[in-house]
């Protein structure tokens, strides 16, 4: 299981440029940044990925219904050029209430609609001609857009359910998970995408997991902190569906928490359920991440 760290995106340019070295210094097979209410990452990634080589950079994720197929795609070919084919570009449906009620689309229907998303995209990526007439989307393309040197990043897909595991399996390389414990990416995840990729004849898929992660002394106050920063998580349908099948109710109740020893294992554990990659969502206060990093460098180490 490789070993990877997410930025923290809630600050200057220069500062995530500067925790990049630090990432690719401590032997980390790829950093990922979210999508949130900072950066658009994938534009970020274009600037921090000129400056620092040596490292995969991955989306967690970008929500497809505010671009078409042909922009993400472009935007994306545009990052490989920029980075020199580093980029892994995970994408998902976000959520309803921000869907329907920030960006006024409608989200019926989303694993259709995401299937169909990949559909163009996927393609476009590979430099073939598209011609997809709705619904839900329409999307057509005449061959490869004009870009020097450029392959064709991963697409991973962030899916949690059946339907979209299977969507993944089939068209993706892999899959992004979040608020998913080790539990269930063993008895859940993993088989079920594994067995869609199987079936498709596609290679074994990759299988991302964020996860919270803090070393720790005082592993009540950091679980407390988990809860606290993400504390919207668990109100969210696809999410709670993930923690109910863990037995969990918080974050903290899938992290990763405690001495060196302990989160080791729980490092361990992960890879046995059949996860490729470890993204830590390091925790803490600044000698906690201390700690944590140290850790996870001996890891990728």
């Amino acid at each position: 299981m490789r070993i990877a760290a997410a930025l923290n995106l809630g600050r200057p340019i220069d500062a995530v440029v500067k925790q990049l070295r630090s990432f690719v210094e401590a032997g980390f097979s790829s950093a990922w940044g979210n999508q949130i209410q900072n950066y658009d990452t994938l534009t970020l990634f274009a600037v921090i990925g000129r400056e620092v080589p040596g490292i995969e950079l991955g989306t967690g994720v970008v929500p497809v219904y505010p671009r078409h197929p042909s922009v993400l795609a472009q935007q994306a070919l545009t990052v490989q050029v920029a980075t020199g084919n580093r980029l892994a570009l995970g994408i998902g449906l976000s959520h309803r209430p921000v869907v329907e009620h920030v960006w006024g689309y409608s989200f019926e229907k989303p694993a259709e609609y995401m299937r169909a998303y990949l559909s163009a995209l996927v393609p476009m990526l590979e430099g073939e001609s598209v011609t997809l007439t709705g619904p839900p989307i329409t999307a057509i393309s005449r061959g490869p857009f004009d870009l020097p040197e450029t392959t064709s990043p991963p697409v991973l897909l962030a899916a949690l359910g059946p339907a979209m595991l299977e969507i993944a399996g089939q068209l993706t390389s892999g899959t992004v998970t979040w608020m998913t414990g080790t539990k269930t990416v063993e008895s859940h995840i993993a088989p079920s995408i594994g067995r869609a990729a199987e079936a498709a004849g596609r290679p074994a898929p990759r299988v991302v997991v964020f996860l919270p992660v803090c070393v720790t002394a005082d592993p009540d106050a950091a679980r407390e902190l988990i809860n606290r920063s993400f504390a919207i998580y668990p109100t969210l349908p696809s999410y709670k569906a993930m923690l109910d099948r863990e037995g969990a109710s918080a974050a903290a109740d899938i992290s990763f928490v405690g001495t060196e020893e302990e989160v080791a294992a729980d490092v361990g554990r992960l890879a046995e359920a059949g996860a490729t990659e470890l993204v830590a969502s390091v925790m803490g206060d600044a000698g906690e991440r201390e700690r944590t990093l140290a850790l996870l460098r001996s890891l990728a180490g």
